[in-house]
């Protein structure tokens, strides 16, 4: 069941902020609403444009449609969003695919999501976090929970803001390497 956009607006977490997380209970609220994420839309499909920044490869795929999700969009998906350095495939939780759409929503452009980083296996996790790069020792990556964009055709820190203003997760903004990262996680920003 989907929430509408005034359910979500009435159920939405605090200020994402280290307090306010913590009185929370951990964000636990935020991991009950990440199904539920996308507000209710005349829409009769859930479409996502990807870009993977290191394979090279793109894909466009309906991910949803007539109140379902389709097995064949969120495959063509989890393909994309793969780990690039193993090539293994994972499952990316629906809830995070709702969080894009609803995101590019937020932010009125249907462009395509570039991805740094989709799917990350134990492995790539582990090398990534002994280069000392700031990686989560539980990554949500790893789980198929989390993705490092950017949007085409889309200030950085407009997208940054949108993803704040959801309160459905985590939220990092790397200015520097020109992407963020959102996650279906509890809600923190970093």
């Amino acid at each position: 069941m989907y929430l509408s956009k005034d359910e979500m607006h009435r159920q939405r977490l605090p200020v994402c902020n280290r307090r306010r997380f913590l009185r929370a209970g951990g964000g636990a609220v935020a991991l009950l609403l990440s199904p539920a994420l996308v507000q209710a839309t005349s829409h009769p499909q859930r479409i996502l444009n990807f870009h993977n920044t290191h394979t090279g490869e793109s894909a466009t795929a309906v991910y949803w449609a007539d109140g379902e999700y389709l097995a064949d969009g969120r495959e063509e998906i989890n393909v994309i969003l793969r780990d690039h350095r193993t090539d293994e495939i994972h499952p990316i939780v629906p809830g995070l695919l709702d969080l894009l759409y609803v995101l590019q929503g937020q932010v009125k452009n249907r462009q395509v999501y570039e991805v740094i980083s989709g799917y990350r296996s134990p492995a790539t996790n582990a090398a990534l976090r002994r280069r000392g790069s700031g990686v989560a020792k539980h990554s949500y990556h790893m789980q198929g929970k989390a993705i490092d964009i950017r949007l085409r055709g889309c200030d950085l820190k407009m997208l940054h803001k949108a993803a704040l203003d959801l309160q459905a997760g985590g939220v990092g903004y790397y200015p520097d390497s020109e992407f963020i990262h959102v996650d279906v996680g509890p809600c923190r920003c970093w």
